[in-house]
């Protein structure tokens, strides 16, 4: 049996669905991945604050929103990167760049439309966090029994290099979205259990 320095994280984090590569994928975005991946060693049940802005940025909607444009990406779409929830918000990993450039790509949609009107009417802020910022991602393992609010991962990072959706992605999601928004009936659907995300699909 080989020994590896990232071994011990491949049994501890398959439930969670986070493999020893996306954990060290995760840590690199530290200035210390090893003391990162030291302290999820000792305790795979901590979150942890990362920074944005070199090895990914991060795009915070709001939960129900959020939860649309991941069901618009892995059903019409190329799929998603990384994806978590935290505090009643959907946490979308993306290339790092996007967080500088999907509010002005919203904007042009807004007020730049051949025919005058705003299409993204109907999308709420979505907070966007890159290089300077950082934000808290989940713990490696879930709690055994989750509440609505706990943070976790939907989909989980599993190799070092993930594809990670640019803004141009993230915004023919949030359109997509934000159109179908007004033609949806006041009745939610009948059924709301979480969907099951097919990362094989995955660029």
């Amino acid at each position: 049996m080989s020994s590896t320095q990232d071994e011990p994280f491949r049994d501890r984090f398959g439930s969670s669905g986070v493999t020893s590569d996306g954990a060290a994928w995760l840590a690199s975005a530290g200035t210390y991945p090893r003391s990162t991946l030291a302290l999820w060693e000792e305790r795979p049940d901590a979150p942890v604050v990362l920074p944005c802005g070199s090895v990914f940025d991060v795009v915070s909607a709001p939960a129900v929103f959020g939860r649309r444009m991941l069901d618009r990406l892995w059903d019409e779409g190329p799929g998603s990167g990384p994806v978590a929830t935290h505090r009643g918000r959907m946490l979308l990993f993306t290339a790092a760049g996007t967080a500088q450039r999907l509010p002005s790509l919203l904007g042009w949609e807004e007020w730049g439309s051949p025919a005058g009107e705003g299409r993204t009417g109907a999308i709420p802020p979505l907070l966007c966090h890159g290089r300077g910022d950082a934000v808290t991602v989940p713990a490696l393992v879930g709690a055994a029994s989750p509440t609505p609010c706990d943070s976790r991962w939907l989909v989980a990072p599993d190799i070092r290099h993930p594809w990670l959706p640019g803004a141009e992605i993230l915004l023919w999601a949030a359109v997509r979205v934000a159109r179908a928004a007004v033609r949806i009936s006041i009745f939610p659907p009948p059924d709301q259990d979480a969907k099951v995300y097919d990362v094989s699909r995955r660029r």
